[in-house]
């Protein structure tokens, strides 16, 4: 299949078999020189934002990299969305998770400072934790070769999640609800999950969404990491709407 390579700023609309495409910038430097894609090479060239076209590179240069297109592969925007709310966590335990969501599809991911994060993104480190997942987000799409790049919005406090979710159905992820993840209906409405720190959501924050309207669901009978919980999350929630 070859490896894929984005580009945001592409216009892959006109793309059919038979046209070229050229991938410039450094995208193309990394393919060209780190890489090493030459002549020949069969890969792919994504928008991320649900085109996919793949060819023979018929050119390349230290930062240029040109494909003659010979198939195209539109995906729609999934409905509904999956979005993770992944509380900030110590060591890599949350870029772990944001790298395995992003694998298993999911749309949106918010980082969240909850009361029992240890880590903390405040002034300048709350862009530069934001740009780190993004573009950890980024490598996991090409590894995978997914055609929509899910966003990573800034970070989020606990007040602030009812409000960004307006119209959403949020789930929290709790070991001690009463209801199952995998018995959760799709019912129109875009998905939320809510995955806590290590310790878990604080049962006032728990409160304050519930009020707010989220419910409570568990994935089963043990207790899983925050760096496994929301990829695990993901997968039941991909087999129940069908994407799997």
């Amino acid at each position: 299949m070859g490896n894929l390579y984005l580009d945001e700023s592409l216009d892959l609309a006109g793309a059919t078999a038979g046209s070229t495409v050229v991938l410039d910038g450094d995208e193309a430097r990394h393919a060209v020189t780190v890489a090493r894609v030459r002549t020949g090479e069969r890969v792919a060239i994504g928008d991320g934002r649900g085109r996919v076209v793949r060819g023979t590179v018929t050119a390349t240069e230290p930062r240029r990299l040109q494909l003659e297109v010979d198939e195209v592969h539109v995906e729609a925007a999934a409905a509904p969305r999956i979005t993770l709310v992944q509380a900030l966590a110590k060591g890599d335990r949350d870029e772990l998770a944001v790298q395995a969501a992003t694998e298993l599809g999911v749309d949106r991911i918010v980082p969240w400072s909850a009361a029992r994060s240890v880590s903390r993104w405040e002034g300048a480190k709350a862009e530069k934790g934001r740009a780190r997942w993004a573009a950890i987000v980024r490598e996991a799409v090409k590894q995978s070769i997914r055609a929509w790049l899910p966003e990573v919005d800034a970070v989020a406090s606990t007040g602030q999640l009812p409000a960004r979710f307006e119209g959403e159905r949020m789930l929290l992820l709790e070991p001690t609800a009463t209801t199952p993840l995998s018995g959760i209906r799709p019912d129109g409405r875009d998905l939320v999950l809510v995955v806590g720190p290590e310790g878990g959501i604080d049962p006032k924050e728990l409160e304050r969404l519930e009020a707010a309207g989220a419910e409570r669901v568990r994935l089963g009978s043990s207790v899983l990491r925050t760096s496994t919980a929301g990829p695990a999350a993901i997968a039941v929630l991909s087999a129940s709407l069908g994407r799997w």
